[in-house]
């Protein structure tokens, strides 16, 4: 059952078409990341679903209701989580939480969503006083403190140190678990890869791609990808698998072969040889990432 639901969905900023009939829905209990580089539609997409901007055409719908026209009912029911700002710099951690708690009828405690999001022992900190990672921290206790049906999380883990990443990633699956549904725009590829349940790739105000990351991911295509030092001889490395090699970027190597026994082993071998460590190596599937940057090349 779809909790989000976008239909042909156009936004304009004057003559600027930011969004170009996008589709796609988000299934209840589930995390839909919503990817794109700059530009691409994702913040007004967004936008229209928490109710702050109006589309020029198209349908939304969030857990039944429209955005704005019931809006007044829908704000109790969901979280959103702003990339910046939203907090006087001011205001103190747990006092923010006890603000926003008393909005609701059946709040979560503050202080044990501070000690969720890490922020133990920071409740009388100040906004300005705390580093980028813990405002991200509270911004996130504080589009989840009124228990919301619907999550909207635009850039969760941005500006966080890996243990904090790590532990909002732990919070973003819990709430999978607790059956919420998550709205989550991030440019972290690789959290997109291991968090979400379904995909949603926009370029140019449209839908490029959408899937599981599986179903992304998943492919024929005949590549290996290895990592080692820079600068290797992919000339001589190409004549001895017989196969394309490029170094797509410094370290980072692509043969064009299929990832059979004989060419790994043929690899190996040879980087043996020349006592070259193997850092990593992708035979067949490809990453999130080298989706996305296809199709947005494309």
């Amino acid at each position: 059952m779809a909790a989000v639901e976008v239909e042909d969905l156009t936004v304009r900023y004057g003559d600027v078409l930011a969004v170009d009939g996008v589709s796609f829905a988000a299934e209840a209990g589930r995390i839909t990341a919503v990817l794109g580089p700059n530009g691409a539609g994702k913040t007004s997409t967004i936008e229209v679903l928490e109710g702050y901007r109006p589309p020029a055409g198209g349908r939304t719908s969030v857990i039944g209701l429209h955005p704005i026209a019931d809006h007044r009912t829908l704000v109790r029911r969901v979280g959103v989580m702003l990339q910046s700002g939203g907090v006087g710099t001011g205001v103190r951690a747990l006092e923010a939480l006890r603000h926003a708690a008393a909005l609701y009828d059946e709040p979560l405690d503050p202080a044990e969503l501070l000690e969720r999001v890490g922020l133990t022992g920071l409740e009388r900190r100040q906004w300005r006083a705390m580093s980028g990672g813990e405002q991200r921290r509270l911004t996130l206790a504080l589009a989840l403190v009124g228990r919301p049906q619907v999550a909207f999380l635009d850039e969760p883990t941005s500006g966080v140190d890996p243990v904090g990443r790590q532990g909002i990633r732990e919070v973003v699956a819990d709430l999978r678990d607790d059956g919420v549904t998550v709205v989550l725009t991030t440019h972290d590829l690789d959290e997109a890869e291991r968090l979400a349940d379904h995909v949603v790739i926009l370029d140019h105000g449209r839908v490029v791609a959408a899937g599981s990351p599986a179903e992304l991911t998943d492919s024929d295509v005949a590549e290996v990808r290895f990592g080692a030092v820079s600068g290797l001889d992919v000339a001589r490395l190409a004549e001895h698998l017989r196969a394309r090699v490029t170094e797509v970027e410094p370290g980072e190597y692509l043969v064009a072969a299929r990832g059979t026994p004989a060419t790994i082993a043929a690899l190996t071998a040879w980087l043996a040889e020349r006592d070259v460590a193997l850092a990593d190596l992708r035979a067949g599937r490809q990453r999130l990432e080298d989706v996305f940057l296809r199709l947005v090349a494309e």
